[in-house]
């Protein structure tokens, strides 16, 4: 019987080997899921480009000298832990260490069974929506938001709704509006408060109470993404919704932007049954986070090194942002508007009339790479505007890039009759 997949007719030879159209037999998830992440990474190492385009920390930031010790320390000392397989929900003493780092920056510990460690934030996002959501299930986003996220949640077929937001965070008005006209409340609100990943803004405090109060109400699940929290450029102390409501929310953090990517660490903290869920989860996924990774990190901690680092990565990165503020004051007055961050990596910045995508590829020509808007949006897709990311760019860097940016928008305009 003839094999309906295969593209050539006739029988198979040794000389002209079946060939199947593996495209046909992918799930039908597939068919809506972006692939923006991976074009961003891609860039990582790109030479000759001003790369305005992912959220990498500077890697002068690295800590490659204390890290060497304790590598050395913990091969010699403690290679029967560093170099094994870990428990699915994270090494006891590096839990310990992270619970501790949350006392201290948010004013809360969590119990043994609220905590686990994850590969990232993205992972536990994943771990999330795997535990959480069924198909057509609600799920709320800012809009715009990570497109990580956006991306992981819409893996697992919710309705994506998407929430506006102003210089103040999530619209409360707004969510609470949709709210009140839904039939069934939704499974669960992510939401980014610090420093937005892409848009900068940073949620008001008294958004944060009113956030917390209003999906208690309901008995809508928050997801709090910290990425950026520890990466303020001034001492405002706002609390985190974790820290509101322990018993509604559950945190999701990385260390790639405070410590180094490479090592893929974040961590879940949030009610103790979602969290055992998450840890199944994880078994069923990637099993467990590289322990030799969970343990440089426990001694970086317990070091005091961590707590000396923010300052010198917070004052970097308020720099760059200055410049950038600075070159977008020069260059694009007459033609865009934008946020100014107060802290983490990112502006935000909306070219009217301009379509991002194809001004990404013009700038391309230019030596500049940034991220076009609409893959931040869930619901509502905007094509004008763009993520800058200034946190590895030199400073002499942002100012040319930004330059090329604004030639590359003003050949557009023309080209398109809108000059």
């Amino acid at each position: 019987m003839g094999n309906p997949n295969a593209e050539s007719a006739g029988t198979p030879s040794a000389e002209v080997p079946v060939r199947f159209d593996w495209a046909s037999r992918l799930a039908r998830r597939t068919d809506s899921q972006p692939d923006l992440l991976s074009g961003i990474l891609a860039l990582a190492n790109a030479r000759g480009l001003i790369n305005f385009s992912g959220g990498f920390p500077d890697p002068s930031l690295f800590p490659g000298g204390v890290l060497s010790d304790i590598a050395r320390n913990l091969l010699e000392e403690d290679a029967a832990v560093a170099l094994q397989y870990s428990p699915s929900e994270g090494i006891e003493s590096t839990r310990h260490a992270i619970a501790d780092l949350l006392l201290s920056s948010d004013g809360h510990r969590p119990l043994d069974d609220e905590l686990m460690i994850t590969s990232g934030g993205i992972d536990a996002v994943t771990l999330i929506a795997k535990s959480m959501l069924d198909p057509g299930d609600v799920v709320l986003v800012e809009e715009p938001s990570y497109l990580g996220a956006v991306s992981g949640f819409a893996s697992f077929d919710p309705q994506l709704r998407g929430i506006p937001m102003d210089d103040d965070g999530l619209d409360i008005d707004a969510l609470a509006a949709l709210l009140a006209s839904m039939s069934t409340a939704p499974k669960l609100l992510y939401t980014i408060p610090d420093f937005q990943n892409p848009s900068g803004a940073t949620m008001s405090a008294d958004r944060r109470t009113a956030l917390v109060e209003l999906c208690g109400r309901y008995g809508v699940l928050i997801v709090e993404d910290v990425a950026y929290r520890q990466l303020g450029f001034d001492d405002t102390d706002r609390p985190s919704l974790w820290s509101l409501a322990p018993d509604a929310v559950v945190q999701i953090g990385t260390f790639s932007k405070t410590f180094f990517p490479g090592v893929r660490l974040g961590w879940a903290v949030g009610p103790a049954e979602i969290v055992a869920q998450l840890v199944i989860a994880k078994q069923n996924s990637d099993q467990c986070a590289g322990a030799l990774g969970q343990r440089m990190l426990e001694e970086y901690l317990r070091g005091g090194h961590y707590e000396a680092q923010l300052p010198r990565s917070r004052d970097l990165y308020r720099r760059r942002a200055a410049v950038m503020s600075a070159a977008l004051d020069e260059h694009f007055s007459d033609l865009g508007s934008w946020g100014v961050p107060k802290g983490g990596f990112f502006t935000w910045l909306r070219v009217p009339g301009i379509d991002t995508a194809a001004l990404a590829t013009r700038a391309r020509a230019s030596e500049v790479a940034f991220v076009p808007g609409a893959g931040f949006f869930a619901e509502h897709a905007d094509n004008e505007h763009l993520r800058l990311s200034y946190s590895r760019v030199s400073e002499p860097d942002i100012e040319v890039g930004i330059a090329r940016l604004a030639a590359a928008v003003r050949t557009l305009a023309v080209v398109a009759g809108h000059a």
